[in-house]
């Protein structure tokens, strides 16, 4: 039970919850995949901590570069060269972070060296439709108009899939914008007669920005320099960024402000948040959990520019380590 109370902490939803207690973590393998596009931002600790704690229980972690899917989706020009120092920088960005010992990273090229990769890739494309596949382009960020207009995104889905299978994962570890190309996993596996992998699909942090025009929700994306909070950001970037962050006051749905302190700081970096509201309003106070600090939002209890601050000081002492060492490369 207790495994299970571990592989929940901090996801979107567990597919499924009730398979994860036939897992036997020291015989079993965890996946996550990223493509390399850019710097990395500060979403990259929610999934640090995720696999330090599937390591602590005692899973195989692997995690893949998949720097040819960075090409396939046309990522930084899709200069193979570009890619993969994007791919090295993530690579230290994780080991700076705090990535335990025993996480395995592996080249996306290196898989697809292998034969025996396409021949998985080629039953995984036999037991899948077009419209299928179709239905998942939207984990690249892609329409269909995209692919039909550039055949080799229809086969990004088909890798993702087959990345899974190569690696023989128990786990699938994704944003809940790569729900798609996992359930479709799932129902390919059901019809090779493979294990389904179990998708640990993590939350993503809003745009710094705020909602898109159509009222839409805009993740943090690394084309958008003043969307996302980076790990390469220096002390003054951060205090800017989040001074400017979208932060409205009593709503917590769709701002980055609420979103980081949700899904980084309360559940690794902070069990108390110390907000400095002046004495002339009634002074400074001790914020004890999300909960409490959702509800006091909510209610309008919180200035937005109190928390931006509290906020600030810690991800200063969080980011600042990381971004030292990565500037200092």
């Amino acid at each position: 039970m207790e495994n299970t109370v571990i592989l929940k902490k901090n996801t979107a939803e567990v597919v499924t919850l009730e398979e994860c207690k036939d897992l036997v973590p020291d015989n079993s393998e965890a996946y996550i995949g990223f493509e390399p596009s850019g710097l990395p931002h500060i979403a990259i600790l929610i999934y640090v901590n995720k696999i330090n704690e599937l390591v602590k229980l005692g899973f195989n972690v692997k995690v893949l570069l998949a720097d040819w899917h960075a090409r396939v989706n046309d990522k930084l020009g899709g200069d193979i060269d570009l890619i993969r120092k994007s791919g090295e920088t993530l690579r230290k960005s994780m080991l700076y972070a705090g990535l335990l010992e025993g996480v395995q990273f592996i080249w996306a090229t290196d898989l697809v060296a292998n034969p025996d990769y396409w021949e998985l890739l080629l039953q995984t494309a036999k037991n899948s439709s077009l419209l299928r596949i179709r239905r998942s382009l939207p984990i690249m960020g892609r329409t269909e108009e995209d692919a039909d207009k550039d055949f080799s995104k229809y086969i990004y889905p088909l890798m993702q899939v087959t990345d899974v299978f190569y690696l023989n994962s128990d786990i699938a570890i994704g944003g809940t914008d790569q729900r798609h190309a996992y359930m479709l996993a799932r129902d390919i596996a059901e019809k090779m007669g493979r294990k389904k992998p179990i998708l640990l699909e993590m939350p993503l942090i809003a745009s710094l920005k705020g909602k898109g025009r159509m009222d839409d929700f805009k993740k943090m994306s690394k084309s958008d320099p003043d969307s996302a909070l980076f790990l390469t950001d220096s002390e003054e970037d951060i205090r800017r960024k989040i001074k400017n962050a979208f932060c409205p006051m009593g709503i917590v749905d769709g701002n980055p402000v609420i979103d980081i302190i949700k899904y980084v700081i309360f559940p690794y970096y902070a069990t108390e948040i110390e907000i400095n509201r002046p004495e002339s309003h009634g002074g400074p106070y001790t914020i004890h959990s999300f909960g409490e600090l959702e509800s006091k939002y909510l209610n309008s209890e919180i200035h937005p520019m109190d928390l931006k601050k509290a906020l600030t000081q810690i991800l200063i002492n969080v980011i600042l380590p990381v971004s030292n060492k990565l500037n200092s490369d």
